[in-house]
């Protein structure tokens, strides 16, 4: 991602860490422009903030950012700001201590959509913010037009996750060796139905509900019903344990049926 907007961003004006930046210099948007948004991205890195910022330039003609190096002037921020449209948040910023921060900013900001971006590629790292409260989590080595979708996708209203993650389930050897100590058994996928079976492959992939309910041609109620359903026959408590549960299964050997 950085590799990619090192020319663009060697002639690109440099803005202090809580300036509002137009991202459209010279014009204003026009009626038959997409729709302009608000963005405030709070990371302490200055070569990323500005890596993204030009993503959002480009992508999202006639947005203005908003930009920060710290959780507490984050928070300011949300405090005197009410028409921000998204955050993204930097997982190891000055006063995050991890997730901690994330949950503090949803606190204080709770109808603003956050995103993650970080470096972290830890599979549960990843679950657990959307546990915490954030709509997406995308990470730093994405690159530009992945990163640009992942944005348009949060601001349609979905739920992003990096799917080469959830997929592979890359997590800490300590990690996995406690996820490996409960998998899900045979008879619990068995006593699954058919349309379980397919909710329970594409939440393992990260597709929110909404995005299932359109893959499978179903109401989005109908989804939570299933969603519900496979939560109670797993015995797991939440969607987190469940895709954790699900990452390694072979959803083919089931569906035959």
């Amino acid at each position: 991602m950085l590799n990619e907007l090192d020319a663009t961003l060697a002639t690109k004006t440099r803005y202090s860490e809580t300036d509002t930046v137009p991202c459209n210099d010279n014009r204003e948007a026009e009626p038959s422009m997409e729709p302009a948004y608000k963005i405030l991205i709070a990371d302490d890195h200055p070569l990323f903030r500005e890596a993204i910022s030009s993503v959002i330039a480009s992508g999202f003609v006639g947005s203005e950012i908003i930009e920060t190096d710290d959780l507490d002037k984050a928070l300011d921020i949300t405090r005197a700001t009410n028409d921000i449209d998204l955050i993204l948040l930097d997982l190891n910023m000055p006063g995050m201590h991890g997730l901690n921060g994330l949950i503090a900013l949803r606190n204080e900001a709770p109808t603003i959509p956050v995103v993650i971006v970080s470096a972290e590629e830890d599979k549960q790292v990843v679950l657990q913010a959307i546990t915490y409260g954030a709509v997406g989590f995308i990470t730093k080595s994405s690159p530009r037009q992945q990163m640009t979708d992942a944005i348009q996708q949060i601001l349609n209203g979905n739920v992003y996750l990096p799917s080469d993650i959830i997929r592979t389930g890359k997590m800490s050897s300590q990690r996995r060796s406690r996820h490996e100590d409960n998998p899900i058994s045979p008879e619990l996928l068995n006593s699954l139905t058919r349309r379980q079976l397919l909710v329970l492959e594409r939440m393992s992939k990260g597709e929110a509900n909404k995005q299932i309910a359109y893959n499978l041609n179903i109401a989005e109620t109908t989804v939570k019903a299933h969603v519900s359903a496979i939560l109670r026959k797993l015995g797991v408590h939440n969607r987190v344990q469940a895709i954790l549960s699900a990452s390694d299964v072979d959803f083919s050997q089931y569906l035959k049926r």
